[in-house]
């Protein structure tokens, strides 16, 4: 049993079927990679992970507890966070203020961190918020507006903005999208570092198969909405059905 199960998801957009019967088990304290075509149903199924869809027919159960039907707010208390194909900061604050502003509005001054189950106040969050940006490399941009970053460092505060929440299962909606080469490396190495400093299950929905294979324990590849193969990666390179998905002919 994972920590994140989907059994028999189904979900229809008037004739097309978006997620026909999906069933994907992610073990805990893994990363589990989500890959195939556009039209695969890849970004649908994310989704339904993350409440925002609700499934015609399955279930999507997060430790043991259902996602369908909470709200972002509910979702995110269950330990779940989420990053977006685009950062989701705000522009007009600084990098300090990105990190905490979010935290403040949400509990009066203090804030529950879930792996902790402790409460934090105001100078705790504040304190843990520069850390964390010197754990992602954004110590010497601390006071920078967000708009003017770069996008690989706009990833890296919004990953900086997720983890003080603590969470417990974080999911990334191609994480590396529009970023040069050189902020992609980067971006890897500060996944394989969240990794390997925290109980986390990473699962990720990527493009890029050199981050895939770079990160990824398990990868499941999706076509035209329903589970192709999953598999270890070293098995899933040379795997003439994900060859064919891709190519769009028998290899």
């Amino acid at each position: 049993m994972g920590i994140l199960e989907v059994k028999g998801v189904n979900k229809r957009f008037g004739g097309l079927q978006a997620l026909g019967d999906v069933n994907l088990s992610v073990a805990e304290n893994t990363v589990h990679a989500i890959i195939g075509p556009n039209g695969a149903g890849k970004s649908t199924l994310l989704n339904c992970l993350v409440g925002k869809l609700i499934p015609d027919t399955g279930s999507v159960m997060f430790d043991g507890q259902s996602v369908l039907g909470r709200t972002p707010y509910e979702i995110n208390q269950m330990g779940i966070s989420r990053v977006f194909q685009t950062p989701e900061i705000f522009g007009d604050l600084t990098v300090f203020e990105n990190m905490v502003i979010p935290a403040f509005a949400k509990r009066d001054g203090s804030f529950r961190m879930h792996a902790f189950e402790s409460v934090l106040n105001e100078k705790e969050i504040c304190e843990r918020a520069e850390q964390l940006l010197e754990e992602v490399n954004m110590q010497d941009k601390i006071g920078m507006h967000s708009a003017s970053l770069s996008r690989g460092d706009k990833r890296r505060l919004e990953m900086a903005m997720c983890l003080l929440q603590e969470p417990r299962l974080l999911l990334l909606d191609e994480p590396t999208a529009g970023m040069a080469r050189a902020d992609t490396n980067n971006t890897i190495d500060l996944l394989k570092e969240i990794k390997e400093q925290r109980d986390i299950t990473i699962c990720i929905i990527e493009h890029d198969m050199h981050v895939v294979f770079s990160l990824a324990d398990r990868i499941t590849v999706l076509a035209q909405g329903t589970p192709l193969v999953e598999d270890a990666p070293e098995n899933i390179r040379g795997n003439p059905k994900v060859r064919e998905a891709y190519l769009g002919e028998a290899a």
